[in-house]
């Protein structure tokens, strides 16, 4: 096989390579691009704008504030909320002060919360109001001491008065809780004000972000992402969409969450060092807000997920807008639908380029090139940087159009999963990191996913590991045995589906639904409920999915 074929199809203006050394840390890399466009409006949310300048100015005081309650370097900070203008400065912040970002998925259960802040030793807290319930019914049983919580209207002057009056008292989105010990966001900065943030020296191989995946088994384990691993994504995407745009002169929607690794690293990262205007949603699923954003703004780069381009190709208002401006779609998170594609290219006149990445690459490895070469049912070509393989189960190296795995090698690999070397070991050899999906690659350097990781469900652009469905359903004092699988659905891609036998034959569907819900976020949750007499084995007794899948 000829090295590296997809060079070739490289469009004109992308290098082969960057330079991986060009900068020791991410906070490095973020204040030079903040300085470079200081002037220019960084995020914008609900009509609120906020420049580079002053997102770098408050990020410095958050970290100030961190600091000057006695958290040190190398800390861990669980940031819990959707896209709001406090995500990015807090993010930041965290980066700033030299400490450790786990990003955490707002929709988490208490008993989900638990797990990846026991997991992952958090010592500090930023959480919007909406999610501090949750969290106070585990708050004493983590080992976290510094807490700051937020509203959704906190950043926005006065409209953020009439935000949080609907917010709290009309649609009733905040449960009550106490959390006596905390600060609001305001105080915060006030605070940090007070203080001067004493730099930190960081280095390439030093963890910033613990960003949690259930990999390719079992229960949620956070991969320990370096400055490298995070700088070197950021440019790697910033090469390959710098020749379509205009320097300090776009604007890109941000609707997936900046917790979600797609948008972290694509969003917060790379479109920053372009001197992007990133206008955030804080509800993607809401496609009026998505359409409004359409309509007030041109925008040029569209970061999203097959879903969220079929519901908006489906959008009669959606479909009026004016397109002149797009230059880049990007579709990551879960494949993209041929159908969905070609009708998105048929409504805007722009491509949809599909990309592929995992959390443990940070995430981006190969994408579509975003012009008319971009190819239809292939998640494209390894960006710059990166080499790219097929392998059997021997491991030998396979030639053209050969089913094997898919295994990925650069910079942005992951230093490996936090506190599980066992866990490490199985996905990272000799500088390779085994993707466990099945794919091909064809004779120009494009490459295909045939199936993929044969247990993982996709639900929405979210893995969920059926190991963790079981592990909760089987808490259930009725339940003998179970089995979770993914099964199609229009909306979101797949769904769960449970096979089930009882223990005890008073249990119904509902109550099992019941259940679920105090331990599994709405997207890990069971649609379908199937009870059996058996479930199938094999002879040492391990239950079959994949029979229970045909």
């Amino acid at each position: 096989m000829g090295n590296k074929p997809w060079l070739e199809n490289y469009p004109t203006g992308v290098a082969a390579n960057i330079d991986i050394s060009a900068y020791d840390s991410l906070n490095q890399f973020l204040s030079d691009s903040f300085k470079k466009y200081s002037k220019l409006t960084a995020y914008s949310c609900m009509g609120k704008d906020m420049s580079y300048h002053e997102i770098e100015v408050t990020a410095t005081y958050i970290a100030a504030y961190l600091q000057s309650r006695g958290l040190v370097a190398g800390d861990k900070v669980a940031l819990v909320m959707p896209n709001i203008l406090q995500f990015p400065i807090a993010a930041y912040g965290v980066i700033k002060a030299g400490m450790v970002l786990v990003n955490t998925n707002p929709l988490y259960t208490s008993h989900e919360m638990k797990h990846q802040f026991v997991d992952s030793d958090a010592k500090a807290l930023i959480i919007l109001e909406n999610f501090a319930a949750e969290y106070e019914k585990i708050a004493a049983e983590t080992d976290i001491r510094v807490v700051i919580r937020t509203s959704i209207g906190e950043l926005l002057g006065l409209k953020g008065h009439m935000v949080n009056f609907v917010v709290r008292k009309v649609k009733k989105m905040v449960p009550k809780y106490q959390l006596t010990n905390s600060v609001t966001f305001s105080e915060a900065l006030d605070a940090g004000k007070k203080f001067t943030m004493q730099p930190v020296k960081s280095h390439p191989d030093d963890v910033v972000v613990l960003q949690y995946t259930g990999g390719t088994t079992g229960v949620s384990k956070g991969a320990m992402l370096t400055n490298r691993n995070l700088v070197v994504n950021g440019l790697q995407v910033k090469e390959i969409m710098s020749p379509f745009l205009e320097d300090g002169k776009e604007i890109a929607i941000c609707p997936l969450p900046l917790y979600h690794i797609f948008a972290f690293t694509v969003n917060f990262i790379a479109l920053s060092a372009l001197g992007m205007k990133n206008v955030l949603v804080t509800n993607a699923r809401d496609i009026n807000s998505l359409v409004k954003v359409f309509k007030n703004e041109k925008i040029s780069v569209f970061p999203g997920l097959n879903t969220l381009f079929n519901s908006l190709t489906n959008n009669e208002d959606f479909r009026n807008c004016d397109f002149s401006s797009l230059k880049i779609t990007v579709g990551g998170g879960m494949a993209v639908q041929k159908a969905v594609a070609l009708k998105w290219k048929e409504v805007t006149g722009c491509v949809l380029s599909e990309g592929y990445g995992l959390t443990e690459a940070s995430p981006v490895v190969c994408v579509n090139p975003f012009n008319d070469s971009a190819r239809l049912g292939t998640i494209g070509i390894p960006i710059p940087s990166t080499d790219m393989r097929i392998v059997d189960d021997e491991g030998n190296v396979l030639g053209f159009d050969q089913v094997g795995e898919v295994q990925v090698k650069g910079a942005q690999v992951m230093k490996g999963y936090y506190k599980r070397p066992d866990e490490t070991a199985k996905v990272l050899q000799d500088g390779w990191l085994k993707t466990g999906d099945m794919g091909l690659i064809e004779s120009d350097g494009f490459f295909k996913i045939v199936d993929r990781k044969k247990d993982m469900i996709l639900v929405s652009g979210f893995n969920v590991y059926p190991n963790e469905i079981e592990d909760v359903i089987a808490m259930n004092p009725k339940v003998l045995e179970v089995a979770a699988i993914g099964v199609p659905d229009e909306h979101s891609s797949e769904v769960v589906k449970v096979f089930v036998v009882k223990k005890d034959n008073s249990l119904t569907e509902k109550e099992l639904k019941e259940f679920c819900k105090k331990y599994l976020t709405g997207y890990k949750r069971p649609k379908y409920v199937e009870f059996r007499k058996e479930l199938p084995k094999s002879n040492v007794g391990k239950i079959l999915r994949k029979e229970l899948r045909s």
